[in-house]
C-alpha cells in the first residue's frame, strides 16, 4: 500500500514538473521569438529612399514587379505578415500542396463526363485556394481591426504629448493601453526607438506593418514635425477628427450600395437554388442537358457569365472613400 502511494505521488510530481518545464519552455520561445523578430525590424536596411508621400498602392506593387516564382513568394510573405498570423511560408505551401492532392484524389472519383486530369485540376485548385481565401480574410479582418483602432491612438497620443509626455514616453504608453492588434504595433515601433533605430526607420517600418493610408499621413506628420516643428498633438488630433469622418461617410456609402450587393447575391444564388429545385423536384429533367456535350457548353457558358455578371455588379458598387 506504501509502495502504491509512493509511485502515485512520483507520477503526479513528475506530471506537474514536466507541466511546468514545458510551459515555461514555451513562454521563453514566445520571448526569444519577440526580441529577435524586434531586433530583425531594427537592423533592416534598405538601399533606396523611401518616401512616405507616395503613392500607398506602391508598396504593394513593388514585390509583383519581381519576375516569375520570387514575386509569387514575396507576395505571400506580405499577405501573411499582414494577416497577423504565426504561419510561415513553409506552412503555407505545404498546406496548400497538401490540399491539391487531396482535391485531386477526389476529382479522379467524381462521376462526371470529362477529362480526368481536367477533373483532378479543378477541384486540386479549388480545394487548394481555401487557405489563401483564410489568410486574405484573416488579414482583411486585422486591417479593419487596426483601421478601427487607430483613431483612438491618435486621440490617446495627442492627449498625453498635451499633459507634456515625450513623444517616445507617447508611444509607450499607447502600446499599453491599446489593444491588439494595433497596440502590438505600437509596442514594436517604440522598441526600435528604444534600441537606438532612427525614427523614419522605424516609422517607415510601422507603415510597411500596417498598410494603411492613415499609417502614412501619421508617419508624414510625424517627420515633417521634426523637420520643420509645430505642435505635433493638435496635428495628430485633426487627424484623428479626419480619419472619423472618413469612417462615417464610408458607413453612409455602404448603406447607399447595400442594396447593390444585395442584389448580386440574389442574382448568383438564383440559378444555383433554382437548379437544386429541379434536381429535387425532377430528378431526370435535367439529364440530357449533362450527357449531350451541347449541354455541357452550355452549362460551362453559363457559369461564367453568372461570375463575369456578379463581378461586374460588385465593381460598379466597391467605391473607394
Amino acid at each position: 500500500m506504501i509502495a502504491l502511494v509512493v509511485i502515485t505521488f512520483l507520477v503526479v510530481l513528475g506530471s506537474l514538473m514536466l507541466a511546468i518545464s514545458t510551459g515555461l519552455r514555451y513562454f521563453e520561445s514566445k520571448r526569444r521569438k519577440q526580441l529577435v523578430s524586434v531586433l530583425k525590424t531594427v537592423t533592416e536596411q534598405e538601399d533606396d529612399h523611401v518616401n512616405l508621400l507616395i503613392d500607398p498602392d506602391q508598396q504593394k506593387k513593388q514585390p509583383e514587379q519581381q519576375a516569375g516564382l520570387e514575386g509569387i513568394l514575396q507576395n505571400l510573405r506580405i499577405l501573411l505578415a499582414e494577416s497577423g498570423m504565426d504561419w510561415d511560408l513553409q506552412k503555407l505551401l505545404t498546406i496548400i500542396g497538401g490540399l491539391f492532392v487531396v482535391g485531386a484524389a477526389i476529382g479522379w472519383f467524381i462521376p462526371f463526363e470529362s477529362p480526368g486530369a481536367l477533373r483532378c485540376g479543378l477541384v486540386g485548385a479549388g480545394l487548394a485556394y481555401l487557405p489563401l481565401m483564410y489568410v486574405k480574410k484573416q488579414r482583411s479582418k486585422r486591417i479593419g481591426e487596426l483601421e478601427a483602432q487607430f483613431p483612438d491612438a491618435l486621440d490617446f497620443l495627442a492627449r498625453s504629448m498635451r499633459a507634456g509626455h515625450a513623444f517616445t514616453i507617447s508611444l509607450e504608453m499607447v502600446g499599453e493601453e491599446i489593444h491588439d492588434p494595433l497596440g502590438q504595433e505600437f509596442r514594436a515601433l517604440f522598441n526600435e526607438q528604444n534600441l537606438g533605430a532612427p525614427l523614419d526607420r522605424s516609422l517607415i517600418n510601422f507603415g510597411k506593418r500596417v498598410p494603411l493610408p492613415d499609417v502614412r499621413f501619421f508617419a508624414s506628420a510625424v517627420l515633417l514635425q521634426r523637420q520643420t516643428g509645430g505642435n505635433l498633438s493638435e496635428v495628430l488630433g485633426r487627424l484623428s477628427h479626419i480619419i472619423r469622418e472618413r469612417f462615417r461617410l464610408k458607413g453612409q456609402v455602404q448603406a447607399t450600395s447595400a442594396h447593390g450587393r444585395l442584389t448580386a447575391t440574389i442574382l448568383t444564388l438564383l440559378p444555383i437554388a433554382t437548379l437544386v429545385g429541379l434536381v429535387i423536384s425532377s430528378p431526370g429533367y435535367l439529364d440530357p442537358l449533362l450527357t449531350d456535350p451541347t449541354g455541357r457548353k452550355l452549362i460551362g457558358a453559363g457559369v461564367g457569365c453568372q461570375i463575369l455578371g456578379n463581378m461586374f455588379i460588385r465593381k460598379i458598387i466597391k467605391i473607394r472613400v
